[in-house]
């Protein structure tokens, strides 16, 4: 073989072969990109209506920021929720507990409205480069497999490029690294002069008013060595609410941070969300996943899931992280925190705001998720749905 390629180097067949080559790697390096433009299949439970974000804001219509709301009107009138996840698409914990609610949840009085995919842009790419895997498998009881797709912090650059050196923040002026320019949460309320992520940004904001949304989530993951992780971070409208929420939890004995919302850094979720709806009670929720970390080794699907890492083990036994850390962190545990605190900030807000409250069943607790996995908790999908492009 090796003389043959020495006899026909540089002749018509070895130029055929080679394009022929070529050509294979290309074909599946693009079947591997496309699949990242596939929506995931959802089984919302009994009760909820299917809306796009671009009811809200015509312009986003048909565009990759164009993400799927789900609304679920109760027996009784009551407050309107909002649960937010999938700002950062490499962030599971964030959308899998958001899908749990959506596929779980019945409201008995007032109104929830749930996003799972608030960056739908960043779902349909990754981080090749720190080979982290493009999907998140999860079993069901009856050995079907419910699969997400793992995404990036940032929107696409296919749809939203180049990035400047300096974002300049609207409409606080404030400067930021260019990079700022395509995260969702430095984006907020939002500008339809910009970017798809700052369109996004007002859209959702405006969502948010027009709707009256009296309690608005946005569920996050961090790394256990970032100061701010297994806390949530409220703005002063909500402060009060997040600390009754979080003394509940102590508790329970789920530790949780409690973080004000910083008057000093613009875009955030919590922070202009609370600014422009002076009525809006806004809490963003951190948990602890390595696969978010600097100090990870192999970034693979195992880690996301489990949060299995030895390098953290060592971590924490040097006192390096801000979480307590027995060698994994696991992602029901992570699902199990996010949907145990929205809990006790829906249960919080009865005795505060009672005329805001509202009551909604079907979200297993902190106990129940844990003891499980996460598949454990999603429905199965009617053999109808179809993967969609984008």
């Amino acid at each position: 073989m090796k003389g043959f390629f020495a006899r026909e180097r540089g002749s018509a067949l070895t130029a055929l072969l080679l394009c022929v080559g070529v050509g294979l790697t290309s074909w599946a390096a693009a079947q591997s990109f496309m699949s990242m433009w596939e929506l995931d299949a959802l089984a919302p439970a009994p009760g909820f209506e299917r809306h796009r974000l671009s009811e809200w804001e015509p312009s986003l219509s048909g565009s990759p920021g164009d993400t799927p709301v789900f609304i679920q009107q109760g027996r009784e009138p009551g407050g309107t929720i909002f649960i937010m996840g999938g700002i950062h698409a490499n962030e599971p914990a964030g959308y899998m507990a958001a899908v749990v609610c959506l596929e779980r949840a019945q409201v008995e009085r007032g109104r929830l409205i749930v996003m799972p995919f608030s960056n739908l842009s960043a779902l349909t790419h990754n981080s090749p480069q720190d080979a982290a895997p493009q999907r998140l498998r999860f079993t069901r009881d009856d050995g079907t497999v419910r699969s997400f797709r793992c995404g990036s912090r940032a929107t696409n650059p296919i749809h939203q490029w180049p990035n400047p050196n300096t974002y300049v923040h609207f409409p606080s002026g404030q400067e930021l690294d260019g990079t700022s320019r395509a995260n969702q949460n430095r984006a907020f309320p939002g500008t339809l002069n910009e970017g798809l992520t700052q369109r996004v940004g007002y859209a959702i904001t405006e969502m948010l008013r027009a709707e009256r949304v009296d309690l608005a989530f946005d569920l996050h993951e961090a790394a256990p060595e970032y100061p701010v992780v297994n806390a949530m971070v409220a703005h002063e409208n909500s402060m009060e609410l997040a600390a009754v929420a979080a003394m509940e939890l102590e508790m329970m004995g789920i530790p949780m941070r409690l973080e004000p919302s910083p008057k000093n850094l613009h875009g955030l979720s919590h922070r202009e969300w609370g600014d422009s709806i002076p009525t809006l009670l806004p809490i963003l929720m951190e948990a602890a996943n390595p696969g978010q970390g600097r100090l990870r080794g192999r970034t693979d699907e195992a880690l996301f899931l489990t949060g299995v890492d030895k390098a953290y083990v060592r971590a924490a036994a040097l006192g390096r992280l801000f979480v307590p850390y027995d060698g994994s962190q696991p992602i029901q545990l992570r699902v199990g925190r996010h949907l145990a605190a929205l809990q006790a900030v829906l249960s919080a807000m009865e005795g505060l705001y009672p005329d805001k409250a509202a009551v909604v069943s079907g979200i297993p607790g902190f106990e129940e998720v844990v003891s499980h996995d996460v598949g454990h908790w999603l429905n199965p999908l009617p053999g109808s749905i179809p993967n969609r492009v984008l």
